[in-house]
């Protein structure tokens, strides 16, 4: 039977809860680790203030939050998660950083759902609930799929993360050639000239000219006027390239490219996630470009309302954090209100303001939106 649950991640529930047995009616302890001191403190605080959010909507006496600091530092987060544990906890939404995971394999019984989007090489019990680069590329491939998109090339950077992205590509089936590079602005631009076949296309150009300039076509003067307009002569080899970077490094591969006469007009420019960076929307010569993310509206809804109460912005984790408790809580009604390491394995959906969240067998991955930069807009495609 498909398996699919929509609800209002926080429908008032309470009268149900109430009519459960005496066990039902203890404290439902989830904890949470995030860094309330030292240099990422300011993220931390923002992710409590939305869990704060959170639980008001809930509205439910039973829900405790424990939180623990992390200090962002490994030693500080097994402390804290022991500390935990002992009180109780069997849930812990936390940490934010991969490098805090690694002695979380030391306690045992107690299931991490990490705000980190890197999956790979993570003890059994940590739960990445991140936008990880599967959940993206299985959305790109849905794009590619539904616009017929035949040759792609994919561009990652030398990063730690090129292994998560190989491995999302290889699941997603997107038909590609990879190519890795250097981020280095000395060394970018001649790679990207090699992947395009820049001087070959050039050199295309100024033979094209040479020929016309000897031949005895009546038009050559028009056509030769044409061509001394274009900078290359001849198409790349493919028609869409996904862009595996953020920030200035997008801009520079994407300036690249059009540096080497690959226009977004021809090619279809697709890149990860970008939590809606509005710096995109002023760089004309780079759009149309597309990416895969969270629900755009409820995003900005979201933001609205942070700043409503809190007189500030949230950062883009507090989104991912709001939803998070409505899963756990979820989660926990539909395993009888038994907390144990069975709850994240049966296939189940959850609608969040993130977004569908796909669950099983301890994996999350996310059903996201689809994205096109242009005019000045985010445009939602799907």
């Amino acid at each position: 039977m498909k398996i699919f649950i929509k609800i209002i991640i926080f429908l008032c529930i309470n009268s149900f809860i109430y009519n459960q047995n005496a066990s039902a009616a203890e404290k439902i302890k989830i904890g949470l680790l995030v860094p309330m001191s030292g240099e990422h403190a300011e993220m931390g605080k923002s992710i409590v203030k939305s869990i704060r959010m959170a639980i008001n909507k809930i509205d439910n006496p039973l829900i405790e939050i424990v939180p623990k600091d992390t200090n962002s530092n490994p030693n500080t987060t097994l402390k804290n998660a022991q500390k935990l544990k002992d009180e109780g906890v069997k849930i812990i939404i936390g940490p934010i950083f991969n490098k805090n995971l690694i002695y979380l394999d030391e306690v045992k019984d107690v299931i991490f759902i990490s705000l980190t989007n890197k999956s790979i090489k993570n003890s059994k019990n940590i739960i990445s609930a991140g936008i990880n680069s599967t959940s993206q590329m299985n959305t790109i491939s849905k794009f590619i799929q539904n616009n017929k998109i035949k040759d792609t090339i994919i561009l990652i950077p030398e990063e730690d993360y090129k292994i998560e992205i190989k491995i999302a590509v290889k699941k997603s089936n997107i038909k590609n050639k990879i190519y890795y590079y250097d981020s280095a602005p000395t060394k970018l631009t001649k790679q990207i000239e090699k992947i395009t076949e820049y001087d070959k296309r050039k050199n295309n150009l100024k033979d094209e000219i040479v020929r016309l300039e000897s031949s005895n076509d009546p038009n050559k003067e028009k056509k030769i006027e044409r061509l001394n307009k274009k900078d290359t002569l001849g198409k790349v080899k493919f028609d869409s390239v996904i862009i595996a970077d953020f920030d200035e490094n997008l801009k520079s591969i994407t300036t690249s490219l059009f540096y080497t006469d690959v226009s977004p007009k021809d090619v279809y420019f697709i890149t990860l996630n970008q939590w809606f960076d509005e710096s995109l929307l002023y760089e004309v010569s780079s759009q149309p470009i597309y990416f895969p993310s969270i629900n755009y509206k409820n995003y900005k809804k979201f933001i609205k309302d942070y700043y409503e109460v809190f007189k500030e912005y949230p950062n883009q984790l507090s989104f991912l954090s709001y939803d998070l408790i409505g899963l756990v809580y979820y989660s926990i009604l539909q395993n009888n209100f038994i907390v144990d390491e069975t709850i994240f394995i049966k296939k189940n959906k959850f609608k969040g303001k993130i977004g569908i969240f796909e669950i099983k067998k301890n994996k999350i991955n996310h059903i996201l939106n689809f994205y096109k930069v242009e005019d000045g807009k985010f445009k939602k495609i799907f």
